[in-house]
């Protein structure tokens, strides 16, 4: 299929770019992005197995297709493009496609996924585009194929016009953090690096008008803010704005910054049981409770959604990392984790009944850093999500992030020495 891709992919540029008349449409705002036609727009069975994808824009679009597997998916990338007033629900009218995904993917690109029922290949694909209106429509018809025919042609293509950079693991530089090096010197500032849950294409959990993404960005930075005050920290985030970052790619930033600690920001939402106050999880092979374990299953497969390409990697690297962890950073994790508890508890709240939690999430995977996940609250919950919406109150809880770092660098500055004699 990629092959097939790339004379498509290059008259799509030379279309698109080559002055098509655009005409604006009366009573319509401008915008340099091409809008989705929510109306317009929708995903339906086709002949007697196959699906039909129209997705209807303003103008005319770059986009490519291409197909992953485990779990089957379709995926279609576009220069940027404003979703606004588009709904899974009306999108998506046939139980062909198991759930749909659409949003902002990295810097200037939009995505979205479809998670195909059963393997399927692209049978045809075509951007027509209106020589009056300059409105443009894309048809992407659906076929079931064999899982071995599906698995051969499956594979996400590389191009640096749409994808970003790979991170390397780069040595950091003298002013960062030194988590595995030697000791830091008197006036270097201690780095951590936020990294607020979720973005873009992902946007984590829903409630009303609150969305975990955009939450977690705004509390991250008013983290950040607080720690930044109080001198002698370099605060990184993960993403400054709504991106889709992958679980692994947070850690390579995180290595590359040569973080000290690593705080992963959430507020999830949870059917399972009565989930309420904030909770702090370190990273475990078993999961300490049944709703830590849909925690880490539900961020993992976040990944997935957002349509990226997990072929490469395997369920043993977790475990493999777990045994080669340095025998001082666990003890210092949870030390971590029990800092920022006090610190919460004592600042803002109110705390889980069981506050300190283990499962295996994978943003939680590096071995060298100590790296915990804070759920600050449930958008589930009522009460947390009454405090949420409230800024003051987000403010009680950045401080008491901060007071519990604070107290575990102190404690943690004192005691390495003996644990390395």
């Amino acid at each position: 299929m990629i092959r097939r891709l790339i004379p498509v992919l290059t008259a799509l540029w030379v279309l698109i770019a080559s002055g098509v008349p655009v005409v604006p449409v009366a009573a319509q705002e401008f915008s340099g992005l091409a809008r989705i036609d929510a109306i317009q727009s929708q995903i339906v069975s086709h002949g007697p197995d196959g699906v039909r994808i129209d997705l209807s824009f303003s103008q005319g679009v770059p986009y490519r297709l291409f197909t992953l597997n485990d779990p089957p998916r379709l995926v279609l990338d576009f220069q940027e493009v404003d979703w606004s007033g588009l709904a899974t629900d009306t999108l998506l009218a046939t139980d062909r496609i198991s759930q749909v995904q659409f949003g902002t993917y990295v810097p200037g690109w939009s995505r979205l996924v479809a998670d195909l029922g059963q393997p399927m290949s692209v049978r045809s694909s075509e951007l027509s585009v209106d020589q009056v209106r300059g409105s443009a429509r894309l048809v992407v018809v659906l076929a079931p194929v064999g899982a071995q025919d599906f698995a051969a042609s499956a594979g996400a293509p590389y191009d640096p016009r749409w994808d970003l950079p790979v991170v390397t693991e780069t040595q950091p530089g003298p002013e960062a953090g030194t988590h595995s090096g030697p000791e830091r010197a008197a006036d270097a500032p201690f780095v951590v690096v936020l990294d607020p849950g979720h973005g873009g294409i992902d946007p984590g959990a829903e409630q009303g008008d609150l969305i975990e993404k955009d939450l977690m960005l705004s509390f991250a930075r008013e983290v950040r803010e607080v720690l930044l005050r109080r001198g002698g920290y370099k605060v990184i985030l993960t993403r400054e704005e709504d991106h889709f970052v992958s679980l692994e790619r947070r850690i390579a930033l995180a290595h590359r910054a040569g973080a000290d600690v690593f705080i992963s920001l959430h507020a999830d939402s949870l059917t399972e049981g009565l989930a309420h106050g904030a909770t702090v999880h370190v990273l475990s092979r078993d999961a300490s409770d049944i709703a830590s374990a849909k925690l880490a299953e539900r961020h993992d497969r976040g990944d997935l959604l957002s349509g990226v390409d997990l072929s490469g990697t395997d369920d043993s690297v977790t475990r493999i990392l777990l045994d080669l962890a340095r025998q001082e950073t666990r003890p210092r994790t949870e030390s971590l984790a029990s800092a920022l508890v006090d610190g919460m508890a004592q600042t803002g709240g109110p705390m889980n009944r069981r506050p300190l939690r283990g499962a295996a999430f994978s943003v939680l995977k590096a071995a060298d850093i100590p790296s915990v996940l804070i759920e600050i609250g449930f958008l589930s919950s009522p009460r947390d999500l009454k405090n949420l919406s409230d800024a003051t109150w987000r403010a009680g809880m950045a401080v008491g992030i901060a007071n519990g770092l604070g107290a575990w660098i102190a404690d943690d500055t004192a005691t390495r020495p003996l644990v390395r004699q």
